[in-house]
């Protein structure tokens, strides 16, 4: 198959010389999606944002176009043009059978709009529970929200991250939903485990990372580590979550790091701690898990967490606490929470588990869509 995936933060994970820029969850997604795919012999493009490289550019195999520059372009105006005018070039020098995105966004309706005009197909993924409400969009203009819908409701497929979340797109969209479960990278090598409690998020409020340095205060015999970088909007936040945090002795702030330096970290951490409001599935459970590392959260997405005693899903930060401090406590509780930990990624986790469901909807989409310009030209030819 001829594939492209739209994710304008994917370079950041793809190439280590752009590691400096920002990181979420589902440019590592889809930047481990586009390796597994190109491994098995697909052809693999993807449309990223314009940080400077080359257009047309590869990595690990994987062909790189660039729409354009996140800062480019007057304001109103830039809408049309750099954005909408660059992302459909970018994905024209594509020339995919089948494009595929993630995450609630406008880039949903120009894809959409861009496939219709030229006969191919798009598959969207949700990337947080959000993605599947109209009430919790994650997008600022209404503009943007309404688009959004809009292109949702012309995908060929929608794949979801959860059963909570195929429920509730069924709810407030009518759409259906299949489950396609996440990617991960293959664990760290072992090292010694200095970091009682790793916390890693972008620094945004709904995050909760007040909540971090909160239990950070109430834990001075831990060592804990955060990491997280700000987000446009969130500048302020993050100058007060670095501030506090150099108040903490026990409490060592990062700021930004690239992927690969963030990884590094789940083989010295103890315990993933997440405190967030809003989830899909996060990828920080999947790199804990591959580690060894149980999840204290206040989130369990479809109940894997307590379902596999995986760490613990708590309520208050009271309970945080008490939960932190007891695994903490009980090196044999720990360790036998960390091996389940790595026997439930090893059992539900492997690539080929993972990938089946992405393969079967892009090969029946790409073969709905041969089907019906079969039909058309049949049809065609009878007319004339």
């Amino acid at each position: 198959m001829k594939i492209c995936l739209l994710g304008f933060d994917n370079l950041a994970v793809l190439s280590p010389e752009h590691r400096e820029h920002y990181v979420g969850g589902e440019s590592v997604q889809q930047t481990l999606l586009a390796r597994a795919l190109s491994a098995r012999g697909h052809e693999i493009s993807m449309v990223t944002a314009d940080y400077g490289q080359a257009d047309g550019a590869v990595w690990e195999g994987i062909r790189v176009h660039k729409a354009y520059r996140p800062e480019a372009g007057l304001p109103v105006l830039r809408f049309v043009h750099p954005r909408w005018s660059g992302l459909w070039s970018a994905l024209a020098r594509a020339d995919a059978q089948l494009y595929y995105t993630s995450c609630a966004g406008m880039q949903v309706a120009l894809l959409a709009l861009f496939c219709a005009r030229r006969g191919r197909r798009f598959v969207f993924r949700s990337a947080s529970d959000s993605d599947c409400d109209p009430s919790k969009l994650l997008i600022r203009y209404a503009r943007d929200r309404w688009l959004y819908a809009y292109g949702l409701r012309r995908a060929d497929a929608i794949l979801v991250q959860s059963a909570a979340q195929a429920a509730s797109l069924a709810r407030h969209f009518g759409l259906p939903g299949r489950l396609a479960g996440m990617l991960v990278e293959p664990a760290s090598a072992e090292q010694e485990r200095d970091i009682d409690v790793l916390w890693v998020a972008n620094i945004r409020r709904l995050k909760r990372p007040d909540r971090m340095l909160a239990l950070a205060a109430r834990l001075p015999e831990a060592t804990i580590h955060m990491v997280g970088g700000p987000l446009p909007g969130e500048e302020a936040l993050y100058a007060e979550v670095r501030r506090e945090a150099s108040r903490r002795p026990n409490l060592v702030f990062h700021g930004r790091l690239s992927y690969h330096d963030t990884n590094a970290l789940y083989a010295r951490a103890r315990l993933l701690v997440n405190t967030s409001e809003v989830e899909g599935f996060p990828n920080t459970y999947l790199q804990a898990w591959i580690n060894g590392v149980p999840v204290i959260s206040y989130l369990d997405p479809d109940g894997v967490i307590g379902r596999n005693g995986l760490g613990a899903k708590v309520e208050s930060p009271l309970r945080m606490r008490q939960e932190v401090l007891r695994l903490l406590g009980d090196r044999s509780a720990l360790a036998a929470a960390g091996a389940r930990c790595r026997a439930f990624m090893e059992r539900e986790f492997a690539e080929e588990r993972i990938l089946a469901p992405y393969l079967a909807a892009f090969e029946e989409v790409i073969r709905n869509r041969n089907r019906t310009a079969g039909i058309a030209a049949t049809s065609a030819r009878r007319h004339v």
